[in-house]
């Protein structure tokens, strides 16, 4: 007879089990899942785009070139008259050529500041010495 009078009183906690985890999962039906991040690759991370924006690839073009250099380099109106980011952005998102110009004149620009860097290096080793 003990049997029976546990079980109902099993059944009745695992019933209020039920309701409150249903009721929890109630409370936040439209929960985003927690996105899983994979590390990146050693392709992706010697890659000199990965993370980078377009936005932030123009702006540091304009702060090292300067917007006449731009439109000397690459033919663009955006870059020659009147030019402003918001224009340049637009026509090089939809614009494939315009942006792989852009993106190889990025490419120089790494290539300068590097070679300026390893430059400045040495000249800095040969003072010391």
């Amino acid at each position: 007879m003990d049997n029976n009078s546990n079980s109902p009183s099993d059944k009745q906690q695992a019933s209020d089990n039920t309701s409150e985890t249903s009721a929890a999962s109630e409370s936040t039906p439209n929960k985003p899942t927690k996105r899983i991040r994979r590390q990146a690759t050693e392709a992706q991370l010697s890659n000199p785009f990965h993370g980078v924006k377009l936005a932030q690839v123009l702006e540091r073009l304009v702060d090292y070139y300067g917007w006449a250099y731009l439109g000397d380099r690459v033919n663009i109106r955006c870059f020659i008259y009147n030019p402003t980011m918001k224009s340049s952005l637009g026509f090089l998102r939809r614009t494939t050529w315009a942006r792989e110009h852009v993106e190889d004149l990025y490419l120089d620009m790494l290539d300068d500041k590097e070679a300026d860097k390893k430059k400045g290096n040495d000249t800095t080793d040969t003072k010391h010495s």
